[in-house]
């Protein structure tokens, strides 16, 4: 079932460049530990793409390949030079992803430098984007992540080392405004990215000290566009719906929208998305049925991508919540849903939902994490001045990627 997009006039569509890249419509799945893993980008690039819909509608037209930038989850440079098994495993990309794109996350210049070389001389990917925006103490305890930006002279040596190294491949980043209020850091930041030779950069509108509280900041998008007209400015947060997209192009004049927690347990955004940059006015508002059948696709390819049925259940677990947001379904049976261990099992309690039950008006909003978080954990003394980035080393490194 799909309803009309609001009247709001697609903005114009200026194709968005991300060095020899070309992402049509400008719309970009943000980089989520856990979650922007192989088979959640499988399915909104499906979506977006019209390759799949919903109840196995045929394939639309080629011409719809293609849409978007689909960015893989966290991966940290210390475990990746290092060869994880995890972390190896998370930078696989499927033989259709293209361009292919990993974010990385790194706190030594060096390391990072290592980590963007292994990728060019491997051909393990044909974008890199750098993590200056994770809030959640274990990365910035260390430094890292949105605590990052502070330190302007370590921001600066991360960026040229990446850049340096990374030849043709395009560097972009993503960040915050700053850690709080009084520690803003994003229009020195985007100064620093320029002189480095960055691509692109995206904003998330909430500093750390938010988290994911209160609402997200789009004049700053504004102010950072202004700040840095020389590359693209995408913009970030509160993006539930596409017409949220378009309003946010239009506000701020950013150059393209990354969209988080707005694709949560609604793959199918990506679809409304491409139709409002297109300037065509359908929205997807699916039945719990159609639901249904995109939560079992996404059990069944994370149970492949991992290798074991079971696991791939029990990973998509913490889906589910998301996916049937606004549905009557009892608690008993959410509860039920949210242990099972294998398809046949969760085949057997969704078939015991109402699944004529049509698109709710309370399916729609936010999801995920949503509550603020006033406190960000950072190294001692890391506040006192913010040129000094003595006791920062290849040991401050995270040894693990993604979630």
């Amino acid at each position: 079932m799909t309803a009309p997009l609001s009247t709001l006039a697609a903005p114009p569509a200026a194709p968005l460049a991300i060095g020899p890249h070309t992402v049509q419509p400008p719309v970009v799945l943000a980089p989520m530990a856990g979650i922007t893993n192989a088979p959640f980008r499988t399915l909104c690039r499906e979506f977006a793409e019209g390759v799949r819909g919903f109840g196995g509608r045929p394939p639309m037209d080629a011409a719809r390949r293609g849409k978007g930038l689909f960015v893989s989850e966290m991966i940290t440079t210390r475990a990746l030079v290092e060869r994880n098994e995890k972390t190896m495993q998370l930078i696989h990309f499927d033989a259709t992803e293209t361009p292919r794109s990993i974010q990385l996350y790194g706190v030594d210049p060096v390391t990072v430098g290592k980590a963007v070389r292994m990728i060019v001389d491997e051909d393990l990917a044909d974008h890199i984007d750098l993590n200056f925006g994770c809030p959640v103490p274990k990365v910035t305890r260390r430094g890292g992540g949105s605590a990052l930006p502070y330190k302007r002279p370590l921001l600066r040596a991360i960026l040229r080392e990446a850049v340096s190294n990374a030849g043709d491949l395009p560097v972009t980043m993503k960040m915050r405004k700053g850690i709080d209020d009084d520690h803003l850091t994003y229009l020195d930041a985007g100064r620093i990215a320029v002189e480095a030779g960055v691509t692109a950069i995206a904003l998330h509108g909430r500093t750390a000290a938010q988290h994911y509280g209160g609402t997200a900041d789009w004049d700053a998008i504004a102010r950072l566009k202004e700040h840095v007209p020389e590359i693209p400015v995408l913009g970030n947060g509160d993006i539930w719906s596409a017409d949220d997209a378009l309003r946010m192009v239009r506000e701020t004049g950013c150059d393209g929208v990354v969209v988080g927690r707005g694709c949560l347990g609604r793959p199918w955004l990506f679809g409304d998305l491409v139709a409002a940059f297109e300037g065509r006015g359908e929205a997807a508002r699916p039945t719990l049925r159609e639901v249904a059948g995109v939560m079992r696709r996404h059990a069944e390819l994370l149970g492949e991508w991992i290798g074991d049925e079971a696991r791939g259940v029990i990973d998509f677990r913490k889906h589910v919540a998301w996916y049937l947001k606004g549905f009557s379904v009892g608690s008993q049976l959410r509860k039920q849903l949210a242990i099972t261990s294998s398809l046949a099992e969760l085949d057997g309690l969704m078939a015991g939902l109402d699944l004529d039950q049509p698109w709710p008006d309370g399916a729609d909003g936010p999801r995920g994490r949503t509550s603020g978080n006033n406190r960000v954990v950072l190294p001692d003394g890391w506040l006192k001045d913010p040129y000094d980035c003595a006791g920062i080393g290849a040991d401050a490194e995270l040894d693990t990627s993604g979630g």
